[in-house]
């Protein structure tokens, strides 16, 4: 511990930054050996722009696992305790220090050799994956000696790390012990909201807790996003998050496929129709709000809140039970965009969000289809980009985007909070498709119905409070919608699109139907063609449904994943939905509900029963058959998430 220097007031905060800055660069080089050892995996359409892209990326995730790994030590440093300045704990302080990061270093080097027989970053389900092994002492050592350079590397970089730590200082203090007692405290005060904020990605309230789907914001392909990452990241983000658990409730996977697959075939010789697709999704916009869905509500008096999309509904087709696969808004990415439901946990917070994913955007993008996905949020809002790039979309325009269009009103129209307003936003949105190739597949996800709901002010008088909070947002985001449907109608495009419009969820209700376990997940799901006669089917439909419907709509000709249905081409009786709700799985279906908790059935309501009071558990005939098509489900589901096969083959 040679060549301390006197103990200054700000000693402590400045080692702490100077070591903390180091690490970037272990991660850094961490990152290029990952690179290098697996360049061939990565070399497919490698540039310098896309290389200093993930790398960008990458620092993100750096950040917040070296800030994760390094509480402990930056509390040592900075403990506002001026007896900590003594040999011993400057030696403990830089062995925690050394011996964290060694193995965060030693992490990421043996990732890179284990790489590729995974393509992806190893999370905490290697624990369970080798868990009945019992060779992997020899397994390391051998692979050690085959790749000796990372060793080297290894240990030249620790070396290099001892060399340069560098410690507080060891002295006297240079004021009063009391003054650097208060300095040292409010050092770790001004940290504390830069480490909270680097571990969750950003300070925005826009911003969640960044996970391991992040990544896929900064790859171009589902293997890159394995750059982006670090392991330290990926493993500590997953901690407790082993959601996917296979049942065995199928023994025989050609019986388990005869009840249930999500592997669809094409059901005619029709050649493709490549019409465009839009899929508007809308913030919080549950089916209760809209009175042409509640005919039967208040007595027939109910009017709703949405005027334009009633009228819209007199053109289109809708379902006479329409369901969401969840409660979140990222849970109905995946449910509208890539036909998933949420089980569990929302499958993008899941380490098989990593998975080879397909959607509407990248089938359709196969077909010559130009796509690209709308938030009038911040990039990286939400996690949104990232999905919309793994599922194939070619183009993603945000704020920042809007911002630099000259030809609107750039950041006068921000919220304050979440996003652009969706006035102006889906505006752009008409705009920006009127300038693409068609044919094009598109979707927007709207902000403004959304806490802590608020509108514009010139609409203040126009949509005054009424009923619940949320129902002047309702008014003002369904007068955006009309207003966007108004301009889309004059567009060369529009007669040759078909546009989809759901909910990502529901939101506050007014109404007992709408507060039950069932009614939470009542969205609407309204199909328009312009030309297409208007119906509304007796039919159950869910948001999953939707990719699979528009690919039997435009006679797609290939095999393609869904776990839903096409439910315009299914009978009747043949429709179902199913949505998690704490622990236990809801299944629709024969004009009821089937309430599962993984093991037996908990109760049965007829859907008539709009407020779940009378349980018809062994009362109905179908409950057998019921529990058979939703272990199938189930079991379909944790398989594929476990075995990354979310792909027709």
């Amino acid at each position: 511990m040679k060549g301390f220097r006197k103990i200054g007031l700000f000693s402590p905060l400045v080692a702490t930054l100077y070591n903390l800055l180091l690490l970037y660069v272990v991660y850094f080089l961490a990152r290029v050996a990952y690179l290098l050892v697996n360049y061939s995996y990565f070399q497919q359409g490698l540039s310098f722009r896309r290389l200093m892209e993930m790398f960008g990326g990458g620092l993100v995730f750096d950040t917040s696992a070296i800030l994760v790994t390094n509480i402990p030590y930056i509390v040592l440093m900075l403990l506002p305790w001026h007896g900590k300045e003594n040999p011993f704990w400057q030696n403990l302080c830089k062995w925690v220090y050394l011996v964290v990061n060694g193995v965060a270093l030693a992490m990421n080097l043996c990732d890179a050799v284990y790489f590729r027989f995974t393509m992806r970053r190893t999370t905490t389900t290697i624990f369970s994956e080798f868990s009945n092994e019992g060779n992997l002492g020899g397994i390391f050592l051998t692979e050690a000696w085959h790749h000796i350079y990372l060793v080297i590397a290894f240990v030249l970089v620790i070396w290099v790390l001892w060399k340069v730590y560098r410690p507080s200082g060891l002295g006297k203090i240079q004021r009063r012990w009391w003054l650097y007692d208060v300095v040292n405290l409010l050092s770790l005060a001004m940290l504390a909201p830069f480490v909270v904020a680097g571990i969750r990605g950003g300070f925005t309230t826009a911003v969640r807790p960044i996970t391991i789907s992040n990544a896929n914001q900064y790859a171009d392909r589902p293997i890159e996003a394995a750059l982006v990452l670090n392991t330290p990241f990926a493993f500590y983000r997953t901690i407790g998050k082993a959601v996917f658990v296979v049942p065995d409730y199928y023994a025989d996977p050609q019986e388990m496929a005869s009840v249930y697959s999500p592997v669809h075939f094409p059901n005619d010789t029709l050649p493709m129709t490549k019409k465009n697709v839009v899929v508007l999704i809308v913030e919080s916009f549950g089916r209760e709000y809209i009175g042409a869905l509640n005919k039967n509500l208040e007595n027939g008096k109910y009017k709703g809140y949405t005027p334009c999309i009633d009228s819209l509904i007199r053109q289109s087709v809708t379902f006479s039970r329409s369901f969401c696969n969840g409660r979140k808004s990222i849970d109905g990415m995946p449910s509208i965009l890539s036909s998933i439901p949420m089980f569990v946990e929302p499958f993008f917070l899941t380490p098989s969000s990593m998975n080879h994913v397909s959607g509407i955007a990248s089938l359709l993008a196969g077909e010559g289809y130009q796509t690209a996905f709308f938030h009038g949020a911040q990039r990286g809002s939400m996690g949104f980009m990232a999905f919309a790039r793994s599922t194939g979309f070619q183009d993603y325009y945000g704020r920042e985007d809007y911002n630099e269009d000259k030809r609107f009103g750039g950041d006068d129209d921000f919220d304050g909070m979440w996003a652009i307003w969706d006035e102006p936003f889906l505006q752009y949105y008409a705009t920006k498709m009127s300038e693409m190739k068609e044919p094009f597949m598109t979707a927007v996800f709207t902000a403004s119905s959304h806490h802590p709901y608020v509108i514009p002010e010139k609409y203040k008088d126009v949509y005054p409070e009424e009923g619940i909070i949320m129902h002047k947002c309702i008014r003002y985001t369904d007068m955006a919608l009309g207003k966007f449907f108004a301009t889309a109608s004059k567009q060369p495009w529009f007669k040759n699109t078909i546009f989809v419009l759901t909910s990502d969820h529901t939101n506050m209700s007014d109404h007992d139907y709408y507060q039950t376990d069932l009614g939470g997940f009542c969205s609407p799901i309204i199909i328009y063609e312009p030309g297409r006669e208007p119906e509304v089917q007796d039919k159950i439909a869910q948001q999953i449904d939707i990719l699979p419907t528009l690919m039997g709509m435009l006679h797609y000709q290939k095999p393609y994943f869904a776990f839903g249905i096409d439910v315009l081409q299914t009978p009747t009786e043949d429709t179902w939905a199913v949505n998690y709700l704490n622990g236990v799985y809801q299944y629709v279906k024969h004009g009821h509900v089937l309430q599962f908790d993984g093991q037996q059935t908990k109760a049965v309501y007829a859907l008539t029963d709009s407020l779940m009071q009378k349980n018809l558990i062994g009362k109905m005939p179908q409950q057998p058959q019921m529990e058979r098509e939703l272990k199938a489900i189930i079991q379909q589901y944790m398989e594929r998430m476990t075995q990354d096969r979310l792909q027709p083959n």
